[in-house]
């Protein structure tokens, strides 16, 4: 390459749109174009230089115009992989984003940057894996599912049993079960949904679900099964978290983790966490989802309003818009 990349101005050209190829390209080439004038009727060698120069600009501008337009052409590809179309958001992280999730992940769990950093890139692969095989979406933006993804098995949970309240599609249970495996636990997933057709709940638009996929038994099923044994042989009891015929069949266990993404009304949460009370191990993890999210002040409110009340659970800390727990002895 020649040196005229070699200066920050000209670096900047790389960049793959045309419209800025044109524009940095443009004033070199118009510099050119005047010396070359001036030294019209000046030394023959300096004019021939000033020509040779030009023509090679010339011809890395024509390269550079057919790199942009095969990036464009992967670019199309790649949007259909990572936007949000069929989503409820995209999954292009920042590197400034990514790292500010890596910093979160890591002062949760209190382990080194490193393990968070390794995890954290392993739920986005996970993430983007199970989007593209599964039916339906997972729920919420990339850096709050893949916090929750990372953060939990390197918070050590105290077994491998665990429960999710609101599962939607099942997909992130999917992929939680995928990173458990990959911290060597062995998972044993107990699910709570109604099922019902739709999302419900407060605030969410009837019909509004991006994908087309009914929030269905039957679709819960097939994405479970991307979670290898575990998936498959999890337990599904289709209800509401407060029925007590459903709190009766899922308390037969102390939980090492406990996700709550259920009813995101003070009250619903408020209830999800009195039963976590009654159902988590000591040691045991609970995530709060949507806690701080603008959009659920109910999940914080009633959060704070728990913890600042007689309670095993301890306040870990918070990564993107999850708060995690830790049950006491």
């Amino acid at each position: 390459m020649s040196s005229l990349f070699k200066n920050p101005v000209a670096r900047r050209l790389l960049r793959p749109a045309a419209s800025l190829v044109d524009q940095r390209v443009q004033r070199p080439v118009s510099r050119l174009r005047k010396d070359l004038d001036r030294a019209a009727y000046g030394d023959r060698e300096a004019r021939e230089a000033l020509r040779r120069e030009l023509d090679g600009l010339r011809e890395e501008l024509g390269s550079l115009r057919e790199e942009v337009t095969g990036l464009r052409v992967r670019q199309f590809a790649f949007d259909l992989l990572f936007e949000r179309v069929g989503r409820s958001g995209n999954r292009t992280p920042t590197r400034q984003e990514h790292e500010e999730l890596v910093r979160e992940i890591a002062a949760v769990s209190g382990k080194d940057a490193r393990f968070a950093r390794r995890d954290a890139a392993a739920a986005f692969r996970s993430v983007i894996a199970l989007e593209s095989l599964g039916l339906g979406r997972l729920a919420g933006t990339t850096a709050n599912v893949c916090g929750k993804l990372a953060a939990i098995p390197l918070l050590d949970p105290p077994n491998g049993d665990v429960l999710e309240i609101g599962t939607l599609f099942g997909l992130f249970s999917a992929a939680m079960l995928r990173m458990m495996h990959r911290a060597g636990v062995e998972p044993r997933l107990t699910v709570v949904d109604p099922l019902a057709g739709s999302q419900l709940q407060p605030g969410t638009a009837s019909g509004a679900e991006p994908t087309g996929t009914p929030v269905r038994l039957d679709v819960v099923r097939a994405n479970l099964a991307l979670g290898g044994t575990a998936g498959e042989l999890a337990r599904v009891h289709q209800g509401l978290s407060g029925d007590p015929a459903v709190r009766e069949a899922v308390s037969d266990r102390k939980y090492g983790v406990i996700v709550v993404d259920g009813d995101h009304t003070a009250a619903g949460v408020a209830a999800d966490l009195e039963w976590a009370e009654l159902i988590a191990a000591p040691g045991g993890i609970v995530v709060l989802d949507d806690y701080g999210d603008p959009g659920w002040a109910g999940v914080q409110e009633a959060a704070d309003e728990h913890l600042a009340g007689p309670t095993r659970f301890e306040m870990l800390g918070r990564v993107a818009t999850s708060a995690f727990l830790r049950a006491r002895d």
